[in-house]
């Protein structure tokens, strides 16, 4: 790893015990730029003023050492997914997928023996798939899907985590994202947050009924993590407070995330959330949340709350990234960057995991964090 032999491992650690460190860790997520300028064909010329040459034909994790930065996931970087999801065959479940009328769009079709389901989902200008058509439209709908979820196992692979260890070394601690939480698995994955609003203003108790069995379709989730060598583990909620608004927040999440926090610490293990939308709602439970880290959390001028703002309201938790996506981007100078990080620095260390919130984008400028990684190894 030449200069890139810190060991990253232990300083995360330290910084999730609450311990001293002698460094700080820059842990930028590059998947999407990566991807998205498609740097993984080796023989593919790129054109790109942005992009310096030692950057091509190079894999992420190579990439990560020229910037002696830490990655983060090894579905990211190693494609190496830690969890997944098998539909048991007795069940006859078919899922047929197909292509959309629109260019980038894909629809895909559940068919039961309680009924079929029908999702579309858009690429659009972008890498990450939207859901434009969610699969729960009507209350009845409900039964279909717990029927799916009635035969979906969820399993931790433990082989690939090995692999991932292997791999990493000293640049991380292998973690994984899991699945939402009911309330958020509604609103993003199932149903769609105005469709949600209404069905619950109709049927309130079946759609509180079908939360209730969601959790219980998640013990065995958190019971394959809570047994499994992970030690941090991030709840990849993309919270936004325009989606979650105080009341549901603390009638749907606040709970839920109390339960499994607790669980997760009471086998070892380190918990943080993913938060990259609107933040001001948010705010006052911040501190009182039972994580020990908030992920993500974007401040202005991208978010609608100051740097001041996050840092008042988050007590002693850690902070992981901070530093706005959109800043890599041409319309902010290299001095304005700087002054940002400088200023993150000084609110939030020690304290502190500095990446990008949330992620570099395809046409983010990766000299930006190669500059970020020059201030961070001259400190």
């Amino acid at each position: 790893m030449s200069d890139a032999k810190a060991d990253f491992q232990s300083a995360i650690l330290n910084i999730f015990a609450g311990k001293n460190i002698k460094q700080i860790v820059f842990s930028p997520r590059i998947y999407y730029w990566y991807l998205g300028n498609r740097l993984y064909l080796r023989k593919r010329k790129i054109n790109n003023p942005n992009i310096p040459s030692y950057f091509l034909q190079k894999t992420q994790l190579e990439i990560f050492d020229i910037l002696r930065a830490s990655p983060r996931y090894s579905e990211e970087t190693l494609y190496l997914p830690l969890l997944r999801e098998n539909i048991m065959p007795k069940a006859k479940i078919k899922i047929i997928r197909e292509k959309g009328a629109k260019p980038g769009e894909s629809v895909i079709i559940y068919k039961t023996p309680r009924g079929i389901l029908r999702q579309v989902e858009s690429i659009g200008g972008g890498l990450g798939a939207h859901i434009t058509e969610y699969p729960i439209k009507t209350i009845e709908d409900l039964d279909i899907m717990k029927y799916i979820l009635e035969n979906t196992k969820v399993e931790f692979l433990e082989r690939n985590f090995e692999k991932a260890e292997q791999q990493f070394g000293k640049r991380c601690v292998v973690s994984t994202y899991i699945s939402k939480s009911p309330y958020q698995k509604l609103v993003t994955q199932f149903i769609g947050f105005i469709k949600l609003i209404l069905l619950l203003k109709r049927f309130p108790s079946k759609i509180e009924n079908f939360m209730k069995f969601l959790e219980q379709w998640d013990n065995q989730l958190y019971d394959q993590i809570s047994k499994s060598s992970l030690k941090i583990v991030n709840f990849g909620e993309n919270l936004d407070a325009n989606l979650s608004p105080p009341p549901f927040f603390e009638k749907y999440l606040i709970p839920y995330y109390e339960k499994r926090v607790k669980q997760l610490h009471h086998s070892g293990k380190y918990c943080h959330v993913h938060i990259d939308g609107s933040l001001r709602d948010f705010l006052p439970y911040f501190q009182y949340l039972p994580f020990d880290g908030l992920e993500a959390l974007t401040a202005k001028p991208q978010g609608d709350v100051s740097l001041e703002e996050i840092k008042d309201s988050i007590g002693d938790k850690i902070l992981l990234d901070g530093i706005p996506s959109i800043l890599f981007l041409k319309q902010y100078s290299n001095d304005y960057l700087k002054d940002y990080v400088r200023q993150i620095l000084d609110l939030f260390s020690p304290k502190l995991i500095l990446g990008i919130s949330d992620e570099l984008s395809p046409n983010g400028d990766i000299r930006k964090v190669e500059m970020i990684s020059e201030i961070i190894n001259k400190m």
